[in-house]
């Protein structure tokens, strides 16, 4: 069988990236180039057709390996650099700027390691200076090597900013004042945003305008991505087959119309307008930003119209292939994207599905084709999206029977034909008017889905067995020689999911605790059979940004909810619960203001659930001239002979105060002020003896938290020190009977040993 040249160049670069991935940063470059050489001079004599295979893997392998050494060295965390640069993204916020800034020279100081090979970043701007796309700027930036949050079945941010090409983060100093070096060079995509703005459009029309036709999906608010995640909708907003493959279609149909009128004898014949609607595919795939979807949507487009023509093509298999291929060559890094792999997995499937069916005829005809389409393909992208994210919407089969027309027949086209008409007064208005309203049907839709049906987070330990049963059931759908009775009894299977065993079930009289990685800030969750405490809320960046929104889909209950004191680290996540989540219970200390009515924490206060005993020994009743951090709630929990005590940021002379309360040892200390100086005193270390440690504190914090004092007071106690700056979230169950583990969620390769 002929496999053509497609598929091994499409394998060959998926190798090239793999091999970089495998061998990661510190990859000794030298000695692969010299292996190459030698394989590339073994092929030059005896295998020729095979070099260009190898250059193309070697090209994936090396630009990948230039990723790696772009990135920040670690000596320049939290130093400042003097950047120039020119802006290739902006995310305007209140009182603040997010900018992506493509680097054209970086200095550092004498004394550090180089900056030179930075080529991308992503920084916050906090004043209320305009910044535009293709602007360039000179600029004084703080930055760090690109990290994220390290927590249980949650979005990988450092991932995330790998997969992007942002090399470093930070934001940007406003001593020295930024300086402007040039204006923005206009754009078509730019020029295209401004008229947007200008338009008498609510503001959701606007940033939904800019999604779906100019493919500046950054411009939708987390409340939008929110709701598109919640209902399986947000491949509708990404610049796809969808969209490149409506404005090839019209470009096609209307130039045809045109050569009928201008050689009305043989105007089937011309080829010109399939070569005009190749040309509107991959100017509009450029103009969305040419991403992994849209590459893909255009190479296919192309493939496509060449079929349509009359022309010999490759089949569709060919297609995937060679599509796959070039997004790989283009874009290596796009491997790392599930927006690909879901792109392409949903477009392999239908050629599974439609593969030697006949054509679909007239209108009837195209109804059952979108709804077999739509039936066969959402187990198995439900599946796809349960891989890549532990999350599930579980209304989205049938909200996309609806949402897939409505995007595709109404929204877009009146979206596009907005900015084809824009130049007649009025009526290019008017059809985002009807956009407008398209769009208020379509989101009423999804807010009614979601309260109905709102995201589902399987337990972990549940997700690939669910996996697996949705890809058997959309085998069984689609090939007609499975016999009926498995076809039937797969979806019950699937329907029998919610009485499954839920994740690793509680033991009586076990807690379990997750310290989760916030940065500089704490939450704590405790958790037994049938009680749920959360224990401060994170905190809330200058940003906006709240850890806790990224922990939970919404929808979850708290019994109660202890805030330790009103420091913006400890309390900063309030206005998220009290959005998303239900508490039964707010608890806070005496003169600390919060946007809820809560009840006090006093010293005394016990209570008892699940076997579990929980005590609050600090603060005292009554009125306190203590400081707020003085003033935190300490909570002391016991299962059995286990103990854990959480201090909050209470100081040393607290600490005494407390220490006739403690029972003592210890078995898990929360360090208190997340490793501060003013907190941990010899005394209270002395006498509490505790066996594990956890430091609460971020990555490169400014304060140096833990510092060096406390960590050695804590090893001269023998403790076992644990760290969520450079372990993630740690884990770790309170049992009577069972010694206590904590588990990282960050394993780091030849991490020193703990005790």
């Amino acid at each position: 069988m002929h496999i053509g040249v497609a598929l091994p160049a499409a394998l060959a670069g998926f190798m090239g990236a793999l091999l970089a991935w495998i061998s990661g940063p510190d990859a000794r470059l030298q000695a692969l180039l010299a292996g190459i050489f030698v394989a590339v001079l073994f092929l030059v004599v005896y295998r020729r057709n095979l070099l260009i295979f190898l250059v193309i893997l070697s090209w994936v392998f090396i630009s990948v390996q230039h990723e790696w050494g772009r990135r920040l060295p670690s000596g320049l965390s939290g130093e400042d650099v003097i950047i120039q640069a020119q802006i290739v993204n902006v995310q305007a916020e209140s009182g603040s700027s997010r900018l992506r800034l493509s680097i054209e020279s970086c200095h550092s100081p004498e004394h550090l390691p180089s900056c030179s090979a930075l080529r991308s970043v992503r920084v916050s701007a906090y004043d209320d200076q305009r910044y535009l796309l293709g602007e360039r700027w000179q600029m004084t930036l703080r930055l760090r090597p690109p990290s994220g949050f390290s927590n249980p079945n949650t979005f990988n941010f450092q991932q995330w900013l790998w997969r992007e090409g942002i090399h470093a983060t930070g934001y940007v100093r406003q001593e020295p004042k930024p300086e402007r070096l040039s204006e923005a060079a206009p754009t078509i995509r730019q020029s295209a945003i401004e008229r947007l703005a200008s338009q008498p459009l609510q503001e959701q029309t606007r940033r939904w305008l800019a999604a779906l036709t100019l493919g500046d999906s950054e411009q939708l608010t987390q409340d939008d991505w929110t709701l598109l995640n919640a209902t399986g909708t947000t491949h509708l907003v990404v610049i796809s087959g969808l969209h490149v493959g409506l404005v090839a279609s019209f470009v096609l149909l209307l130039a045809r119309f045109i050569a009928r009128l201008v050689t009305p004898t043989h105007w089937r014949l011309r080829a010109w307008p399939w070569w005009l609607a190749g040309v509107a595919a991959v100017g509009y795939a450029i103009l969305a930003g040419l991403a992994p979807p849209a590459m893909r949507a255009m190479i296919m487009t192309l493939l496509g119209l060449w079929v349509l023509s009359g022309r010999h093509a490759p089949g569709p298999w060919q297609a995937w292939w060679l599509a796959l291929g070039i997004v790989i060559v283009v874009d290596p890094l796009a491997l790392w994207r599930p927006g690909l792999w879901l792109s392409f997995i949903a477009v392999a499937w239908l050629i599974v599905i439609w593969q030697g069916r006949p054509r679909p005829q007239g209108v009837k005809g195209w109804c059952w084709a979108l709804l077999r389409s739509q039936l066969l393909i959402a187990p198995l992208m439900a599946a796809a999206v349960l891989v890549a994210f532990e999350r599930v919407a579980p209304a989205a089969p049938l909200i996309n029977l609806f949402a897939v027309p409505w995007v595709s027949s109404v929204m877009v086209p009146s979206a596009l034909l907005g900015w084809v008409l824009s130049p007649l007064p009025g009526i290019g208005l008017f059809m985002w008017w009807c956009f407008e309203q398209a769009l208020q049907v379509f989101h009423y839709l999804l807010v009614v889905t979601v309260h109905w049906a709102p995201l589902l987070q399987p337990p972990s330990m549940m997700v690939y067995p669910l996996v697996g049963i949705l890809v058997l059931m959309s085998l069984c759908w689609a090939f007609p020689t499975v016999p009926g009775w498995l076809r039937f009894s797969v979806p019950l299977l699937l329907l029998s999911f919610p009485w499954w065993p839920a994740d690793a079930q509680l033991n009586p009289g076990e807690v379990r605790v997750v310290i989760y990685d916030v940065g500089q800030g704490q939450l704590i969750e405790l958790r037994s059979t049938n009680y749920r405490l959360l224990y401060d809320t994170g905190p809330r960046f200058r940003s906006g940004f709240m850890p806790l929104q990224t922990l939970w889909p919404p929808g979850q209950s708290f019994d109660r909810v202890i805030v330790s004191h009103a420091d913006t680290d400890h309390a900063g996540g309030v206005s998220a619960l009290l959005k998303d989540h239900q508490v039964t219970l707010w608890s806070t200390p005496r003169g600390e203001s919060l946007p809820v009515a809560s009840t006090q924490c006093v010293q005394g206060q016990q209570w008892r659930r699940d076997g579990i005993h929980y005590q609050i020994l600090w603060p005292p009743a009554g009125d306190n001239a203590l400081s707020s951090n003085d003033r935190s709630c300490v909570l002391q929990v016991s299962a059995g002979e286990q103990r854990l005590l959480i201090t909050g940021d209470v100081g040393k002379d607290v600490e005494r105060r407390v220490l006739a309360k403690v029972i003592t040892p210890i078995n898990v200390l929360v360090a208190g002020h997340h490793g501060s100086n003013t907190s941990s005193g010899i005394q209270f270390l002395q006498v509490s003896r505790p066996q594990h440690v956890i430091f609460s504190a971020g990555k490169d914090n400014p304060f140096n938290h833990p510092v060096d004092a406390v960590v050695r007071r804590f090893r001269q106690q023998q403790s076992c020190l644990w760290s969520t700056a450079q372990d993630g979230a740690l884990e770790f169950s309170l049992m009577a009977t069972q010694p206590i583990q904590v588990i990282p969620m960050r394993k780091l390769p030849g991490a020193r040993k703990r005790c």
